[in-house]
């Protein structure tokens, strides 16, 4: 007769990881890696063990290659035609931002679980952010 053990919910730890000189893709599989929690020991498929993840720097992230001028965002108003496309380098100087939140949001899974997931990520364009209160601690990404 072996019990199941089930992690009990927790307050979620507060990390940083700061963006400055990494490239998109290595630094959005690692930030997902903590959002769902899997570098904890009682990680669960089904259920949100992952922290609270702060991007500071984002602005300064970067593309291998010729991704800057090749890679497209694409996104749908919901009109006829409106259909619109970015260029990543575009979107790198326009909105960071929103480069490592659709990278982010590609890696975590679909449905509620990774809507919760995914909302407890932050990201900020420059070195500030307003979670000091948190104490948040240092994420090293290789």
């Amino acid at each position: 007769m072996f019990k199941t053990y089930v992690p009990q919910e927790r307050e979620p730890d507060w990390v940083v990881v700061d963006a400055e000189g990494q490239t998109l893709g290595r630094l959005a599989s690692q930030i997902a890696r903590v959002l769902r929690g899997k570098h904890k020991p009682d990680w669960t498929p089904n259920m949100a063990t992952g922290d609270i993840v702060v991007v500071i720097n984002a602005a300064k992230v970067r593309l291998t290659g010729s991704k800057p001028q090749t890679k497209v965002y694409t996104r749908y108003t919901g009109y006829q035609g409106g259909l619109k496309k970015v260029v990543a380098a575009e979107m790198l100087a326009h909105k960071p931002e929103k480069a490592i939140e659709h990278a982010v949001k590609g890696m975590l899974p679909k449905g509620p679980l990774g809507y919760c997931m995914f909302r407890r990520l932050k990201v900020y364009a420059g070195p500030t952010h307003p979670h000091q209160a948190q104490k948040p601690t240092k994420l090293e990404v290789k």
